[in-house]
């Protein structure tokens, strides 16, 4: 009877010693906690200084060469060669033939022409001299000097409708003015370069058939460009027709020079800007270059010039006061590629030259020499 009591009893006392044991054990393992020290972030400042900051808008736009001239075909024949192959890149002079067809056939009919034509006055030069002998003597000089292998001359001035009348039944003037028609398309046989420049292409080679209608290439001014690019509407009255703007080369650091030459008087609906017309002058430069246009606007004055990533979103910047963070309240009136243009700032100002990740107001910070 004691020895069913007891071994219950003593199962129970091992448990609990267990138990108590185990706690001892779990509790002499613990790491002991150590004090976290507050850590002060290090920050780059710059002592604000207000001064009169030119406004600067800058634009993208692509080179297009100012004069440039789509080479077609109003008659058929089959191209020559002229001295210069007809090939992209190739250079021309003004007044210099660029691209001449064969003419032998027309040619020759043109003459037929001009001498039917040559033959009509020389007949008819008996009857002026016998009914309008004042009016004989012009008449015979034309005659006489008239060339064949020239371009024709324009008649003689009438001095009366009589005279007028008489030459137009004759049929002089309806044979001149056939002559006229045959000589100007004649000339359409030869493309003459109408100010120097530059093949930028090429569509035919020298021996091939050249049908009317047909491309044959685009020539185009070298080293005269024109470019355009979209300006915000809000600085419309700070743009004016000769104003000096600087041009950048997106691939290297080259600055060139130019002037607005045209201004839109209307403002796109959609992006609300305007288009302005910017002229360049440059050898180096290629048609289709893309270039950034600097343009000075209007100056600012009492504003401080800081990079763009230091204003936060609700319109304000760092400062550092008593080596706390502090925010100062700021209006933005520029911005550029990379920096900002804020007023509000008083002088001599911490302004954090850095963004500082997850700064916070009143945040203790530590001021480093840059």
């Amino acid at each position: 009877m004691k020895r069913s009591i007891l071994l219950p009893i003593i199962g129970v006392s091992a448990l609990i010693l267990a138990v108590f044991l185990a706690n001892q054990l779990v509790s002499s393992n613990k790491t002991p906690q150590r004090a976290v020290a507050k850590t002060v972030k290090s920050v780059f400042v710059h002592p604000a200084e207000n001064a009169s900051i030119p406004l600067v808008v800058s634009s993208n736009g692509r080179l297009i060469a100012r004069q440039r001239v789509e080479l077609f075909s109003e008659v058929q024949g089959v191209l020559k060669f002229t001295g210069k192959a007809f090939r992209s890149g190739q250079t021309y002079k003004k007044g210099e033939v660029i691209l001449a067809l064969d003419d032998s056939e027309f040619a020759a009919s043109v003459r037929s022409a001009k001498s039917n034509f040559l033959n009509t006055l020389s007949t008819s030069l008996a009857d002026i001299e016998l009914d309008f002998p004042s009016i004989y003597p012009k008449w015979e000089a034309y005659v006489t000097a008239y060339n064949i292998d020239a371009p024709t001359a324009e008649l003689p001035t009438f001095d009366s409708e009589k005279e007028r009348f008489f030459i137009s039944g004759r049929g002089i003037l309806n044979a001149y003015y056939n002559v006229l028609n045959l000589e100007a398309r004649l000339a359409k046989y030869t493309i003459i370069a109408p100010f120097d420049g530059a093949l930028s292409l090429a569509n035919v080679t020298e021996g091939s058939l050249v049908r009317a209608a047909q491309p044959l290439g685009t020539f185009i001014e070298k080293g005269v460009f024109e470019m355009p690019v979209s300006v915000p509407a809000t600085y419309a009255e700070n743009l004016r027709i000769g104003k000096e703007v600087t041009l950048h080369s997106l691939e290297s650091e080259t600055e060139y020079k130019g002037t607005v030459v045209r201004i839109n008087p209307s403002i796109d609906q959609t992006t609300q800007t305007i288009e302005v017309t910017l002229s360049a002058k440059s050898q180096r430069l290629r048609e289709g270059q893309y270039l950034t246009a600097e343009i000075e606007m209007e100056t600012i004055d009492n504003v401080i010039e800081i990079d763009r990533s230091l204003v936060l979103d609700s319109q304000e910047v760092f400062v550092v006061r008593e080596g706390l963070l502090a925010l100062v309240p700021v209006e933005v009136l520029h911005y550029t590629e990379n920096t900002a243009i804020v007023s509000g700032v008083e002088d001599g100002e911490k302004v954090l030259t850095r963004a500082l990740p997850g700064a916070f107001k009143a945040q203790p910070v530590k001021i480093i020499e840059e």
